[in-house]
């Protein structure tokens, strides 16, 4: 349950960053704790030996799709499949702008997608379907085998381990369904960014060997099925995933059962929207349009109106939760108007940048970014859902809002004037008698309005 918030110490506020009169910081105690850790606790330890072991994943796959496709065809293959990547982490990054996410964590999982999970797809799909062509002596039925249930639960499979390491090491910035959404989007985009390399290249070398050209060739219909049809076909399926580890995150920490039972629901229908996607070749001549048209089309719309909307319910939260701190003294009444309004925030940010150069707009961003995290925060706990440490990270939270007050708050107050909606002025239904004569009504007061003031 959600306490009443705390006052802080002084009207005028301290100005070391401490919210409360010296309270130490989250963050220091943490790092007095890390100087006994062990050394494979450190941060620069697992930042390391994830570095090498991405490095090493990418090396590999670099070597294997290059001696699959020859020089030529990884280059053509790598110019042509770069080319949806930038549109589609900016739609992912775009539906992360309520409470974006640390980039470190963007380059993780796509890195993880085109290096890990492609390395660990390659070698478990070869080696699966030789087994299952030398214990049937069937070839033909392996490789069909092997794309309708061997790939679709390797490869989703490695996708979703990124996002449990994210889940797992990273919860802070794992709050909520927008969340899973981006971070397993991002990795299936970088999955299909290798694939594609694989696909692409293997498709102009089989050109240069028939001589096609043109429309014709292979190498064009592969990238119009690939790049321009389904670009978004593997951030699909791990979005499936990502959406049922969001909920994870959203319940309550004693529910064990449910927080385990939607991750694994999600990679299953992940795991079976990818197979009957590979499989519909198997549906006759039109099977994959079939498909496509029937299914890809309706789901992919319904998860882009269930992210918008819940990106919108983000907002709504945002413009709840905060009136409470506004209440205590953290914030200006005009605030959470403002931080619950995409338009108010930019809006906030502009203004900083023109007053005070690109260093306060950044530190404008960050405060909406903490502002919106406490907001998540404060609801969770009034959900019964929030971890054991709530009273320590709203401390946190209120600090780093606190330090950065004095170049916020003009900003986001001019922003809410700015966004303000209209109100209304009520004209009076009886005449008015005055010097200028009977029934003139002079022009009436429009009713207050705060964020106007």
């Amino acid at each position: 349950m959600a306490t009443s918030p705390p006052y802080p110490s002084y009207p005028s506020g301290p100005t070391d960053g401490t919210p409360t009169g010296g309270a130490p910081s989250a963050r220091s105690g943490t790092a007095g704790s890390l100087r006994h850790a062990h050394w494979w606790q450190r941060a620069w330890v697992r930042y390391g030996a994830l570095s090498t072991l991405l490095a090493i994943s990418g090396l590999v796959i670099l070597a294997l799709v290059r001696e699959e496709t020859g020089t030529e065809g990884f280059l053509v293959g790598l110019g042509l499949a770069v080319l949806p990547v930038p549109l589609l982490i900016a739609a992912f990054r775009w539906l992360d702008r309520v409470e974006p996410g640390p980039w470190r964590n963007l380059l993780f999982c796509f890195a993880w997608g085109a290096c890990a999970a492609a390395l660990i797809a390659i070698v478990a799909n070869s080696f699966a379907t030789r087994w299952i062509a030398t214990a049937t002596a069937d070839p033909s039925s392996a490789d069909t085998l092997g794309a309708t249930v061997i790939a679709p639960v390797v490869e989703e499979s490695a996708k979703a381990a990124a996002v449990l390491l994210v889940f797992l090491f990273r919860r802070r910035d794992f709050t909520g369904i927008v969340d899973g959404v981006v971070i397993a989007g991002v990795t299936a985009t970088g999955f299909a960014f290798t694939e594609n390399i694989l696909y692409l290249g293997t498709a102009f070398g089989t050109d240069q060997l028939t001589g096609g050209t043109g429309i014709a060739s292979v190498t064009a219909a592969t990238f119009f099925v690939r790049i321009i049809m389904s670009p978004f076909a593997h951030p699909l399926f791990t979005v499936l995933t990502g959406i049922g580890f969001g909920i994870s995150a959203l319940s309550a920490e004693h529910r064990h059962l449910r927080r385990v039972a939607f991750p694994l629901s999600g990679l299953l229908l992940a795991m079976g929207m990818h197979a009957m996607w590979n499989g519909s070749s198997a549906f006759g001549e039109y099977g994959f349009f079939a498909v496509y048209a029937a299914f890809m089309v309706p789901i992919f719309g319904l998860l882009t109106w269930l992210v918008i909307w819940t990106r919108q319910r983000e907002l709504k939260t945002v413009r709840a939760e905060l009136p409470a701190y506004a209440v205590a003294g953290w914030l200006t009444p005009a605030e959470p108007f403002a931080l619950g309004s995409m338009r108010a925030r930019r809006i906030a940010r502009q203004d900083a940048r023109r007053s005070a150069g690109r260093a306060a707009a950044r530190e404008v961003a960050r405060y909406e970014a903490y502002a919106t995290s406490l907001a998540f925060l404060r609801h969770r706990a009034r959900r019964g859902s929030a971890a054991s440490d709530f009273a320590v990270r709203e401390r946190e939270l209120l600090g780093e809002l606190w330090r950065r007050r004095e170049v916020a708050r003009p900003a986001l107050d001019h922003a809410a004037r700015m966004t303000a909606p209209p109100v209304p002025a009520a004209v009076q239904p009886w005449p008015v008698y005055g010097v200028y004569g009977h029934g003139h009504q002079p022009a009436p007061y429009p009713a207050y309005n705060p964020y106007r003031s």
